[in-house]
């Protein structure tokens, strides 16, 4: 990747630094600032000198009789004269000394009637009480200055909306424009996509994601070679997937790849609290992707822009957000034409986006960028572990079976979340137990080994976590079992790892006995406490919405046999049974739950002297694996791969 000093241009070879761009705010400024000082200095008063003090007539009167005045100038046009004080009289007149009020202070006196004043000064004069002049000024008004005076107000107003605008977010990176450029494109477009350092070497498993993709980069490089057969080239391609799996790294990877103008930007960047900019923006953004074509938009989080719209226009729906919907679904294929533009999208809410975003035309691919599976999440912790120092025996296979249902960025933040562990502990190198520890604070959560528990209920949270194990252990479908903890961790007291087999279907018994490992803490709790607690909540969770998926959704119940009731119309307001229905999955779902319940307790009956052993094991211990249960119950009789795995590393561990 390129430093930040390469981007300074250079002149006959030396570097030059960069100007500062200019901005209209500034201007704004200065305009503001000089009618403010034209309207405070517009009367005539010089800089420096003393400010004025107004008086009325009678006063006016008052300090001429006492003999403070030095000379009067009279203004025939404004109706107003200024009276001159005697610097030994400053301070009877302003109550302040001659340094305070600066030199020649005056007073400022409105008049009725000239010829008053006229005949006042003149008796004065003749009793000898004022000895200064008395002169005249006409003042000739300037109808410019008046007027740009009177509108000082609008313009300091037409500043603060343009600074409130330009603040907003408004300019779009327009060189201070302000309001006028609110619905300009916010897209970030990359002449040269390398420069932001991501290829598709950087992107880990995937590969029938990083393929489809790639394709769009061919077809952009070499577009004759699809044409001549006759066909075209796709308008579009949106990435589906979970959070975390790498969707847009696909995204920057294709602006690495192409030599092509990428433009970027997010699918909140069109919403605006503007009526029409977004749709403005849309059409700003395929205006310039079409100057500069071939070249590629990607929008990411789409569903923002996206989402389906509301059939009765009664329901509250966002006109704006429409609007922009509408707009991009006729710049992506109205009767305009984009030759030369691919729109790439991404989204983890693909269910929401309106059918007519979708159809063929628009998207004319949808990519599915899926949770990887053990030999894709092998090579990303491949990706990750490269600016790493790890132990050279570090198993990879194993933290790959380590981590099922993690996504990419699951992955990068078990590695720094392990080379952090390792700094703490002041090792050199990133080994196994510091992989292992980062992932058990993943799921787990942080271990509070502060926390205060009575004797009672570390046993109570002994036997429930042996439960589990036991049952897990005798059950031929459930996960194999890694290591039990009665450590607390994040909200839970206690936890057992599995090292889940990664199936593509799954069967009945397989849900069942799963299920039955699940309700094995519960039933250890009444068995062998008397009593139940609140600790086996998640469990119970967790088994009634398997029981439920199993009885509406897979047809696995035997009152509703071969029945699905999956709506995927999260919005709808009434559900795809009747009543009855409903009444019969509820029976279903308890009768399932409590016969694994049942189950769970006889195989606790059957083991009670080596459940009891597990249990006090994990009093003493606190943490106990995979080969102490095997100690007490013995080998376990259905081994799968995943426990061949761990079986060959508890060797190399020897």
């Amino acid at each position: 990747m390129a430093s930040a000093s390469s981007n300074i241009p250079t002149i006959g070879g030396n570097r030059q630094p960069k100007m500062p761009k200019f901005n209209m705010s500034w201007v704004y400024i200065v305009i503001l600032v000089s009618l403010a000082v034209v309207y405070f200095m517009g009367d005539g008063q010089k800089i420096g000198q003393a400010p004025a003090r107004t008086a009325s007539y009678s006063s006016f009167k008052t300090y001429v009789d006492r003999g403070y005045a030095s000379r009067i100038v009279v203004n025939k046009t404004e109706s107003k004269l200024r009276m001159y004080v005697k610097s030994e009289n400053v301070r009877d007149v302003f109550h302040m000394s001659l340094k305070q009020t600066g030199p020649n202070p005056y007073l400022d006196v409105m008049y009725g009637s000239i010829d008053q004043v006229e005949q006042f000064v003149n008796a004065e004069r003749a009793d000898g009480k004022f000895q200064g002049e008395l002169t005249y000024e006409i003042t000739t008004r300037n109808g410019v200055l008046d007027f740009l005076i009177s509108l000082a107000p609008v313009a300091f107003f037409i500043f603060l909306w343009f600074f409130v605008m330009n603040r907003m977010g408004g300019s779009g990176g327009s060189g201070g424009m302000g309001i006028f450029s609110v619905g300009r494109s916010k897209a970030q477009m990359f002449e040269k996509g390398n420069n932001l350092g991501i290829t598709f070497k950087d992107v880990a498993g995937q590969e029938g994601a990083k393929q489809e993709v790639q394709e769009i980069v061919d077809f952009l490089k070499n577009p004759q070679k699809y044409t001549d057969l006759g066909g075209k080239i796709p308008k579009g391609a949106l990435l589906v997937g979970p959070p975390g799996t790498g969707k847009t790294l696909l995204a920057k990877a294709v602006a690495g790849e192409a030599d092509v103008p990428f433009y970027s930007m997010s699918g909140s960047d069109f919403v605006e609290m503007f009526v029409g900019v977004g749709a403005s923006r849309v059409r700003d953004t395929f205006a310039k992707a079409k100057e500069k074509s071939p070249s590629i938009i990607f929008i990411d989080e789409i569903d923002a822009i996206g989402r389906a719209r509301s059939k009765n226009p009664g329901m509250g729906g966002n006109d704006e957000r429409e609007n922009t919907l509408n707009a991009l679904l006729t710049e992506m294929d109205g009767f305009g034409t984009n030759s030369g533009v691919i729109i790439l999208a991404a989204t983890n809410r693909v269910d929401m986006l309106d059918k007519a975003l979708l159809r063929a035309g628009r998207f004319d691919r949808q990519i599915h960028v899926d949770l990887p599976d053990l030999p894709e999440r092998k090579a990303i912790f491949n990706v990750h572990l490269k600016p790493l120092k790890v132990d050279p025996q570090l198993d990879i296979d194993l933290l790959s079976r380590q981590t099922p249902g993690f996504s990419g960025a699951d992955i990068a933040n078990v590695c720094n979340e392990a080379a952090l562990i390792a700094a703490r502990h002041g090792s050199k190198v990133v080994g196994k137990q510091d992989f292992l520890d980062a992932v058990d604070r993943i799921i787990g959560g942080l271990e509070k080994k502060t926390k205060v528990m009575t004797d009672e209920e570390k046993r109570a949270i002994a036997l429930h976590e042996a439960g589990h194990a036991t049952v897990s252990w005798f059950c031929e479908h459930a996960n194999p079992l890694v290591k039990v903890s009665i450590v607390p961790r994040g909200r839970a007291l206690g936890a057992a790892w599995y090292l889940p087999e990664e199936r593509q279907l799954t069967t009945k018994e397989q849900l069942l006995d799963e299920m039955c490992s699940l309700m094995g803490g519960r039933a250890a709790e009444e068995l062998f406490t008397g009593h139940i607690s609140t600790g086996a909540m998640n469990d119970l969770e967790r088994a009634t919405k398997m029981s439920q998926s199993m009885i509406a959704y897979y047809g696995m119940s035997e009152k509703l046999p071969n029945v699905c009731y999956y709506d995927n119309n999260e919005y709808a307001f009434t559900k795809p049974y009747s009543a009855e229905t409903a009444r019969i999955i509820d029976v279903e779902v308890l009768k399932m739950v409590n016969e694994q319940y049942d189950r769970a307790k006889q195989i606790l009956l059957e083991h009670k002297e080596g459940h009891n052993a597990l249990a006090l094991l994990l009093i003493q211990r606190e943490v106990i694996f995979a080969d102490d249960v095997e100690k007490i119950f013995g080998k376990r009789q259905w081994t799968s791969r995943a426990e061949e795995i761990i079986n060959d590393n508890d060797k190399k561990d020897e």
